[in-house]
């Protein structure tokens, strides 16, 4: 049985309010952003696009949850208490504070516009489920199934998120760094004390792990290029009381398959 937002939220006057409908800007997708840091996530209703969209008194925020189709997270409710010419001064209502990160609506928006008319949208808002907790990232999806941008690994480190944790603190393995812009290629691997989640988790704090080639790419203590370019993928796991020399081996074939070493790579050997 469907049940529709109006059932659970009663909204007397929505022409009070724009919906705000974020979707990636072409360099970050807003729900890792939201994961990761809830003032950036802020930060996209400050945001001035050239246009005075937010010309309402309450922003209904909204962002994609592009893990599902036609799904969208709810960020919470906003109120929009200047404009500056360039920016917006927003603040969060405490209306509708326990549904953040926990409310999960279903709607086939496609259009262009990303703030819209909400009473256009609100009767036919579908709520597909409730959380138990705030979303902090997808569950661990196995071993054989790893590719994730690097905002989504930066927002899973920095939630720690237990299953991820859980799961890869303890493995040795080999992985991919792949530079979507070069489209060149780093294969590295964690070995010795060392697990999968402590050596991505270097990544995530200096962007290139203390790699040459990648730290000559990573020149912005922002990061912003990582989280534009760099994708990370698990080629291969293994237990911890795997031999270390056997890690070795299975990393130098991996770069001699994927062509890795030299100009074509990121791996110097």
């Amino acid at each position: 049985m469907t049940i529709l937002l109006t059932d659970i939220w009663t909204t007397e006057n929505p022409t009070l309010f724009k919906a705000h409908f974020a979707r990636s800007n072409g360099t970050e997708e807003p729900l890792e952003c939201f994961v990761r840091d809830r003032n950036e996530w802020q930060g996209w209703q400050e945001f001035w696009p050239g246009r005075n969209d937010f010309n309402r008194a309450h922003i209904f925020s909204l962002m994609r949850f592009y893990h599902e189709p036609d799904t969208w997270l709810f960020g919470g409710i906003y109120d929009v208490l200047a404009f500056h010419g360039d920016r917006y001064d927003v603040a969060l209502s405490a209306a509708g504070a326990n549904f953040i990160g926990r409310m999960k609506i279903r709607y086939p928006y496609s259009d262009r516009t990303t703030r819209a008319y909400f009473e256009k949208h609100y009767s036919a808002l579908e709520v597909q489920e409730i959380l138990r907790e705030a979303y902090t990232g997808r569950r661990f999806p196995g071993y054989d199934d790893i590719d994730l941008s690097f905002n989504e690994l930066e927002a899973l480190v920095k939630n720690a998120r237990p299953d991820w944790m859980a799961a890869l603190e303890s493995m040795k393995g080999i992985y991919l760094i792949s530079d979507t812009l070069t489209n060149k290629r780093y294969v590295g691997s964690a070995y010795g004390d060392q697990g999968i989640w402590s050596r991505w988790c270097s990544y995530v704090g200096s962007g290139h792990g203390g790699n040459v080639e990648l730290r000559a790419l990573v020149t912005d203590p922002t990061l912003e290029y990582c989280r534009t370019n760099f994708r990370f993928a698990l080629l291969e796991h293994r237990p911890s009381r795997t031999d270390d020399r056997i890690i070795l081996e299975r990393e130098g074939f991996w770069k001699r398959i994927l062509l890795t070493r030299g100009v074509g790579g990121l791996n110097r050997n």
